[in-house]
């Protein structure tokens, strides 16, 4: 196989990067990268404990240098933190090298889907109405991603022949 862009998906989190990302790189036999697991294990620490500890700005450096050397690689698919898409450094890299891919939920699905999670930081912080306008904010930045997935009434079968349709005809 000649050498391809990676396979990049953004989004809320709680939109089904990771999981969506897992099923296509098996389907397609890529190797599959979740920033955010790199950087805990580069760390040894928890994304939470990160934050509590160091702070979200250290956070948003660790992850600038870790996404921008995984984007190196050629041929993988790329599951991003949510915040990862709005820094400029990384979304110049993805919009000019790699398909980018936002998983778009509707508000509520994310709210539903994030609430009770203690792995999410900035969630843990913010009540609904919260989530839903840092949901909004983010959107105008994700919609900047090559190609955009509404994924509230799919299954993540359907997400995953959406995404390898668009990857193998262009």
């Amino acid at each position: 196989m000649k050498s391809r862009k990676n396979i990049v998906f953004l989004g809320m989190m709680g939109s089904g990067k990771t999981s969506i990302g897992t099923l296509i790189s098996k389907k397609l036999n890529l190797e599959f990268y979740d920033t955010d697991k790199l950087i805990e294990q580069e760390l040894n620490l928890s994304i939470p404990k990160i934050f509590e500890k160091k702070g979200e700005n250290f956070f948003r450096e660790i992850e600038e240098k870790t996404v921008i050397n995984i984007l190196k690689k050629k041929n993988i698919v790329i599951s991003l933190g949510g915040g990862a898409f709005l820094n400029k450094n990384i979304r110049n890299e993805i919009q000019k090298n790699h398909f980018s891919f936002w998983l778009k939920c509707n508000e509520e699905t994310i709210y539903k889907r994030i609430k009770n999670s203690s792995k999410r930081p900035i969630a843990n912080k913010l009540n609904k109405t919260e989530i839903i306008n840092l949901s909004k904010k983010r959107s105008k930045i994700y919609s900047k991603a090559m190609y955009s997935i509404n994924c509230d009434n799919l299954t993540k079968n359907e997400i995953m022949k959406k995404v390898i349709n668009i990857y193998e005809t262009h």
